[in-house]
């Protein structure tokens, strides 16, 4: 079977509380329906269900790219007062690489919720 041309490198899940709602099975589903041959998981500022979404993943026979949408402090991440108007509206998204990315990124979001 020829695989589509697009891949999905932003995907909120259910773990994207304000922003997805959609389960993996149903978006295994309707990847392999798309007949799209990888996947990645981009929710906002966390990583619960990486494991869940790699594992799944592999099941399906779908690649999967592991990431998050982060957001970027407009001054420094030490400062907790607002920025008015452009208050989280920074946002990036970052995708794994590697083993070394895949770390990288844990830590990042790690030292997000700590600090």
């Amino acid at each position: 079977m020829q695989h589509s041309n697009f891949v999905h490198l932003h995907l909120h899940s259910q773990y994207s509380l304000l922003d997805g709602a959609i389960r993996f099975e149903e978006v295994f589903d309707l990847a392999k329906k798309y007949r799209m041959a990888a996947l990645a998981l981009t929710d906002h500022g966390n990583m619960f269900g990486v494991i869940e979404f790699y594992q799944m993943a592999i099941k399906h026979g779908i690649k999967p790219i592991v990431g998050c949408e982060v957001y970027v402090a407009p001054g420094s991440r030490f400062e907790k007062k607002t920025g008015g108007e452009t208050e989280g509206a920074f946002h990036l998204t970052l995708l794994v690489k590697n083993r070394i990315g895949y770390f990288n990124l844990i830590k990042l979001v790690s030292l997000a919720y700590l600090e």
